[in-house]
């Protein structure tokens, strides 16, 4: 019992320093024109934060990054990837499955079974609009199936270096999916890489328009995206209970490319409190600096 009680302070110690060393780290590498310690000043509500200055790779704000939580509809990034990745016709029309109806959380769907809906439209509304039944559809039209897609997202996320993922399914839907915020700011900035993924994210709508001349039309998940104040370069909400409020963006704060992280955001709208507090973080730290 001595011996394992032992064993288990000496494993405590050991993570506290690995914490303390990771934070040093994280000071290091933050530039003049933020406080020295990061975030100092900022206060964010989201369970796991993080801020990343895309073009120095500074971190100008992280809190709980190591965390491995549940990401929700996040995971719809790593969808359009591997469906951009697999070069299937964008133009190609996909028949919505009874296959494709949500049996985990019960989610509603405008898209009906024996609709067709080109995969292009079906990835646009999926990343826009967080359509879950979209995204299902993308999944079982991928070649082998949906395991095979899995499989794929799983190889795309190793090859991101993104190690403390898991994905289970396309569309998020599962408390499976998993990953923490120093992965996901990999995910945006390779997601950041395809135009495709840039326009999709950020149409604040989107209509539809079906082969019987129907139309359906679709809006943003992030309100943000309509707001004129904010300069958003890709932008993905996601929610199931298990996860909280989610949100993951690209922007220009204070003419500085930051990829922004927030995760398990208990109230409605705590995600879009922390990105706005965030923002108004950078531009006062901004304007703070000397000129010159």
């Amino acid at each position: 019992m001595g011996g394992r009680l032992v064993a288990l302070v000496a494993g405590c110690v050991l993570a506290v320093n690995a914490m303390a060393a990771q934070q040093a780290a994280i000071e290091q590498r933050l530039g003049s024109g933020f406080p020295a310690r990061p975030g100092a000043g900022l206060n964010v509500k989201s369970t796991s934060a993080l801020v990343l200055d895309q073009s120095g790779q500074r971190v100008l704000y992280a809190k709980n990054v190591e965390w491995v939580v549940p990401i929700a509809s996040i995971t719809k990034l790593m969808t359009a990837l591997v469906v951009l990745d697999s070069g299937q016709p964008l133009d190609e029309p996909i028949k919505i499955s009874k296959e494709d109806r949500d049996g985990l959380k019960g989610t509603r769907s405008r898209l009906t079974v024996g609709m067709s809906v080109a995969r292009e439209d079906l990835l646009r509304i999926a990343l826009m609009a967080s359509e879950n039944r979209a995204a299902a559809a993308l999944t079982r039209a991928y070649p082998g199936g949906a395991d095979a897609f899995v499989a794929a997202m799983n190889r795309k996320a190793a090859e991101l270096g993104m190690w403390r993922s898991r994905f289970v399914d396309g569309t998020g839907l599962s408390s499976g999916n998993v990953s923490n915020a120093q992965d996901l700011a990999r995910l945006v900035g390779a997601a950041y890489r395809h135009p495709l993924i840039r326009k999709y994210t950020t149409d604040s709508e989107y209509t539809v328009q079906l082969a019987n001349g129907r139309k359906m039309q679709f809006t943003n998940s992030n309100r943000l995206v309509r707001n004129s104040g904010w300069d958003i370069g890709l932008s993905k909400t996601g929610y199931i209970s298990e996860a909280g409020r989610c949100l993951v963006m690209q922007a220009h704060i204070a003419a500085t490319p930051v990829i922004i992280v927030l995760l398990d955001s208990w109230g409605h709208l705590t995600r879009i409190g922390d990105a706005n507090r965030i923002k108004k973080w950078m531009e006062s730290n901004s304007s703070r600096q000397p000129a010159g």
